[in-house]
């Protein structure tokens, strides 16, 4: 094995002393209540068979950082590249930073049937079943970021939630199981004989308040688990409330896995004497017989009082809900809307509830797709950016008066979405957060620099041992065309898109979670250049101080006195992005298209006599004429004036260091529609499509890969994505849907379909980048480029030469906030044990998605 190497060292004892925790609570486990008993016969999906109370340990803190696009984690290599591995106790599996050895040791579960200890942050457990025959079993487990099963990776149970449930066929023999250890230092882990093949479970349901004003239709979402080798296709769902009830058809679910599925709750007749309500729901063959019932009990609820709602997203059609602190006056037309973002941990519906109603208008909490969510990046800044959308068709609220809010990591999330989206709010207000998400990560391990030398050596950490861990470490040009991919992320870089609204900062005087230094920092930023911020320091404040820790009058006061500018009355305005594809345009300004991919991109336009527009990093620019008023013959753009030839929507075009107006770019080209990098592939109602045709090693891993990328979804996001084998995809049926294949040319019946005129061509021992190629079978890949027959929709792949190229893309942290990922990134076998210097070549496709006009760096 290879040794630590002085980057993972220094990150092996920065998460040893400083684990990342966001402010939330502690998660004790959903699942105690069975696991403490010495023994149950039987649960709700079936009958336990097995509980695990022995195993061996390895004590590791960590091997890289969880927000790194390929963390190191050369156990997870082992177990992946050699699936039949085994252990013993008191193996070496190697030597660490100290010398000291990294041995395999025995451990027992506790009276909670938990194996437990500080000694297990960040380490890893083996366990072993020894199976009589091949049979299937459900694989329950918590406290886990990601398991091994038999070499495959599956999804884990980070918070505890009590939520894994994994259907698979054991193997006749001897069966490894490899759990990382997750966020809290403890773990269970069981086999059950599933009750049935097919049936409901109750664990993660999203459900919304019936309404008794609202005779209307609910959508609401159920896991159905499908524990046979076979595909479940053609059922549905009946719901039953009140006498009424309404059958949904729901989409194939695949051989041994778990969907969340969407359903409606008919329309019934509430009253106030009812809290709850009854939901029954059958789960029919396509032969009319009822395989699985269950019962849902859903609150009843005024919509004028603190409730949730639920609505189907874009992103992947999956049931998601906010929730609502309405106006206590009723819905009217025309009040305010307070967006209110909440902190890790945090359910929507507590952020909510946390505010009184105010009475001039309603406040809304979106769930950042789960309580931990995505730090309002990601998919949680889309679902932020639907919640705002679906509450002002509901509202129907004066646009000039939507206002953001939010606390801790919604506070990040204020600032964020303050800075990405500035001209959708009228003024913000972060409360204890952090504007950068990833200065905040790099802050907390910045404590090591800070530690007295006394501290450092009660951690065994010599002078020489620090100085050589905290050298500065220098980037390769791959590592930092990674790292530019997260330029969007990167607040502070957009910080004058803040002009845009007032701002009230509030913050903890003794907030050790998110250091009141932070806001005192940005207290001096905005200092600098901002004339409309107020900042305030609660006096004796820690990080939580009761519900004044956000529902502040003196915010409030603020909020009302600022709106939104109509654009006739805007004579000066500023504007940066990192991408038109998160961000693109303020008010009447659009930036189209970028000349250096991913760096910071902006105009700044005034308007006395002349209207004067300058931009910077900017290819292709748009101005609506249309919103501003009087006639406007000639711009100024960059010191050159144009003649403009009609008040319209006009383009401008930088070509050869001359601003000409062109027509409308073209949709096949890169633009606010569709832009990379790669994470932008996971959304537009995405579907995987996996590779079938290949040898059954091949089928085995890319459809495991697929399945594991759905799970990973449905964990951190809430999600429901579809899972379609090559040869059942079709282009019809699946209309301008993003797409992320799974496979090679050679094994994916469904690559030339979708990827026929791609500039990147792999083959099984094969791949053609452009004119260059390159041989071997070890080679992985993720990049994204336009779906043909769409102009809206994107394709992503995940891709590999051979097996060993297969196994090293089973990363999937492009499904973590945080972690940055171009167009394209090509990689080998070793990227498991030493991360993303093992990156040989990323960059992105020119706006036109070619290579030749792209920008890439090679190792």
């Amino acid at each position: 094995m290879a040794k630590f190497n002085k980057k993972s060292a220094a990150i092996f004892v920065m998460l040893l002393v400083l684990p990342f925790v966001l402010i939330g609570q502690q998660r004790t486990g959903n699942i105690v209540e069975y696991f403490g008993k010495e023994k149950v016969e039987d649960i709700h999906e079936g009958k336990v068979i097995h509980v695990f109370n022995k195993a061996l340990a390895l004590t590791i803190s960590s091997f890289g950082f969880e927000s790194s696009s390929f963390p190191v984690d050369p156990v997870f290599d082992k177990f992946i590249m050699e699936p039949g591995t085994q252990v013993r106790e008191g193996e070496v599996f190697d030597i660490d930073f100290f010398g000291r050895e990294l041995k395999w040791n025995a451990i027992k579960v506790d009276s909670t049937n938990s194996f437990s200890g500080r000694e297990l942050r960040s380490g890893y457990v083996y366990l072993t079943y020894k199976s009589g025959s091949k049979k299937t079993v459900l694989f329950e487990a918590s406290g886990h970021s990601l398991v091994s099963i038999n070499g495959y990776p599956y999804e884990g149970d980070h918070y505890d939630f009590g939520w894994n449930l994994i259907p698979l066929k054991l193997k006749k023999g001897n069966n490894i199981f490899v759990l990382k250890v997750g966020r809290f230092p403890r773990i269970r882990a069981r086999l059950l004989e599933p009750k049935a093949e097919v049936q409901f479970t109750t664990r993660d349901v999203t459900v919304p308040d019936l309404l008794l004003e609202e005779n209307m239709e609910y959508k609401a979402a159920i896991r159905v688990i499908n524990a046979s080798d076979k595909w479940v296709r053609k059922y549905a769902i009946v719901a039953k409330v009140n006498g009424k009830e309404l059958t949904t058809k729901i989409s194939d679910i695949p051989p041994f896995t778990v969907y969340k599925i969407p359903f409606s709750i008919p329309s019934s007749t509430l009253d106030t004497s009812m809290a709850k309500v009854n939901v029954d729901l059958g789960l029919i063959h396509s032969n009319g017989q009822q395989v699985s019932t269950e019962t849902l009990s859903l609150n009843v609820k005024s919509k004028n009082k603190h409730h949730k709602r639920t609505f189907i997203s874009d992103i992947d059609e999956s049931v998601q809900y906010y929730s609502v602190a309405p106006d206590k006056n009723g819905y009217t037309e025309g009040a305010a809307l307070f967006l209110s973002v909440h902190g890790a941990s945090v359910e929507a519906v507590n952020q909510a509830n946390a505010y009184k109603q105010k009475d001039w208008g309603n406040l809304v909490a979106p769930t950042n797709r789960r309580p931990y969510g995505f730090a309002w990046e990601d998919w949680g800044r889309l679902d932020a950016l639907e919640v705002l959308a679906d509450s002002k068709r509901l509202f129907k609220p004066d646009n000039s008066k939507i206002y953001l809010t939010g606390h801790s990591m919604g506070g990040h999330g204020t600032w964020y979405l303050g800075a990405t989206y500035p001209d959708r709010f009228a003024a913000i207000a972060p409360c204890a957060g952090y504007p950068d998400l990833l200065l905040y990560r790099g802050s907390r391990s910045e404590r090591l620099l800070e530690m007295s030398e006394e501290q450092r050596a009660n951690y065994g950490i010599t002078p020489k041992m620090f100085e050589r861990m905290t050298a500065e470490y220098v980037p390769t040009a791959v590592e930092n065309i990674v790292e530019r991919a997260g330029t969007p992320s990167r607040t502070l870089k957009l910080i004058r898109n803040y002009l845009h609204h007032g701002v009230y900062v509030l913050h903890g005087e003794k907030d050790n979670v998110v250091p009141t230094s932070i806001a005192r920092d940005m207290r001096e930023r905005l200092g600098q250049f901002h004339p409309d911020f107020t900042y305030y320091e609660y006096p004796g404040g820690t990080h939580w101080y009761g519900d004044h820790s956000v529902d502040w009058e003196p915010i409030f006061n603020l909020f009302k006195q600022r709106t939104i500018p109509e654009a006739k009355d805007i004579k000066k305005l500023e504007f940066s992005t990192g991408s038109p594809g998160v961000s693109a345009s303020s008010h009447f300004i659009g930036i189209h298209q970028q000349q250096i991919p991913f760096e910071v991109s902006s105009f700044d336009f005034s308007w006395d006599t002349i209207f004067k527009v300058q931009t910077k990093n900017v290819s292709l620019l748009e101005i609506d004429f249309t919103q501003l008023p009087g006639d406007i013959n000639n711009i100024e753009l960059n010191g050159k004036e144009i003649a403009i030839p009609s008040k319209d929507n006009t383009f401008f075009k930088e070509m050869d260091g001359v601003w000409k107006i062109v027509a409308k770019s073209s949709l096949e080209e890169k633009g606010p529609h569709r832009n990379g990098g790669f994470k932008d592939a996971f959304r537009n109602n995405v579907v995987f499509v996996y590779a079938t045709k290949g040898s059954q090693a091949e089928n085995d891993w890319y459809y495991n890969k697929a399945r594991f990328d759905a799970d990973t979804f449905w964990y951190k996001a809430n999600g429901n994505i579809e899972l379609v084998a090559d040869t059942d995809f079709s282009l019809r049926d699946y209309p301008n849907q993003n797409v992320v294949v799974y496979g090679n040319k050679n094994n994916n019946a469904a690559w030339d379909k979708l990827l026929k005129d791609s500039p990147v061509q792999v083959f099984n021992n094969k791949l053609n980048f452009g004119s260059r190629s390159i041989s071997g079978n070890n080679w992985g890949m993720y990049f994204i480029v336009p779906r043909a027959d769409s102009d809206v929709a994107s394709v992503g792949v995940v891709t590999a030469t051979g097996l060993l190229g297969m196994k090293a893309a089973y990363a999937n942290h492009y499904l973590v906030n945080g972690t940055t990922f171009p167009d394209l990134m090509l990689f080998d076998e070793t990227v498991l044990a030493q991360g993303t210097s093992a990156v040989k070549c990323a960059g992105f496709f020119g706006n036109d998605w070619s290579i030749e006009n792209g920008d890439f760096e090679w190792k």
